[in-house]
């Protein structure tokens, strides 16, 4: 049987097309992963949208109903937009409006040279994002470095403020035990161990994929070193104000996190009397996306009170 011409170019064109494909998911595989996480993000409903405050342009998402009570969602450190892509649905099936944003320097997001990367700076950033969207009253939650910026907001601005969501939060005056430096890895070698202060059973990371990495974390690492510094003077820490909020509090934590111990989670929920305190058996400082099945029902509960 004879092939046509036309079969045989088009077959031809996709195999092209998997070539390149392959040589770029090589070459570059984060871009790809990236945009994967995009796609995953619009196919579950989440808007993507942009807008400038302070001169900076911003990215974030917006989901779920516009007539919906508003939940504003703060990222950690090195963190994105998408990493609230597994919570955000719990949050949707309590009739919420959810707005996940890039903070200046992270995601897709803007990184501005002039800017300080400090918690009461990106704070600000939050407060002027809730402005601009005329968010007069949020549920606020906050993962991590993200958790320290929720906390300074609700501290700051107490009446903008329904409910506080604290998933491995930052914010207490505690040095950390293992070394900074990890967060700007330079070898492969710090990556692993990374990998391991992060998650209980990381997986083994292809080298290809490792290097990407790395090529990353040099061309961005002084945003990195920016927030640290300023996280580690300890000026902007929230032990003696926490005592103060009046709001419901949720705090989650992972059960195994290295970043961020349970002990601080403990802390916290001792500071904030009327708080809730969680502690999911078995999941590290990844637990929003990795244990989402079991903290998901938990910020259901929450939201639904």
């Amino acid at each position: 049987m004879k092939v046509s011409r036309k079969v045989l170019w088009i077959g031809g064109v996709i195999l092209c097309l998997i070539a390149a494909v392959g040589v770029l998911f090589y070459e570059r595989p984060l871009e790809v992963f990236n945009r994967l996480l995009y796609f995953q993000m619009s196919v579950s409903g989440a808007h993507s949208r942009w807008m400038t405050l302070n001169g900076n342009r911003i990215h974030y998402y917006e989901a779920g109903p516009e007539d919906a009570p508003p939940v504003v969602l703060v990222h950690g450190l090195g963190g994105h937009s998408e990493d609230w892509r597994m919570l955000q649905y719990f949050i949707l099936a309590s009739h919420r409006r959810a707005y996940m944003m890039d903070l200046p320097g992270y995601g897709r997001s803007e990184w501005p040279q002039n800017f300080s990367y400090s918690i009461p700076d990106e704070a600000s950033t939050v407060v002027a994002f809730m402005d601009a969207l005329g968010l007069k009253q949020v549920d606020l939650g906050g993962w991590s470095m993200g958790g320290w910026i929720a906390q300074r907001i609700a501290i700051d601005h107490p009446e903008r403020i329904k409910r506080l969501m604290l998933f491995d939060s930052a914010g207490l005056h505690s040095r950390p035990e293992w070394q900074t430096d990890l967060f700007m890895p330079t070898t492969a070698q710090q990556l692993d161990e990374l990998d391991k202060l992060l998650m209980p059973h990381p997986p083994q990371v292809p080298g290809f994929i490792a290097r990407d990495i790395l090529r990353y974390s040099h061309e961005h690492k002084w945003v990195i070193q920016r927030a640290l510094n300023s996280m580690l003077e300890g000026k902007d820490t929230t032990d003696g104000q926490l005592p103060a909020l009046k709001m419901p509090v949720l705090i989650v934590w992972g059960g195994e996190d290295q970043i961020m111990p349970v002990s601080n989670g403990q802390e916290m929920h001792r500071l904030i009397p009327q708080s809730e305190f969680e502690v999911i058996p078995g999941c590290g400082h990844l637990a929003p996306i990795q244990c989402s099945d079991q903290i998901g029902p938990k910020v259901k509960a929450f939201l639904g009170k």
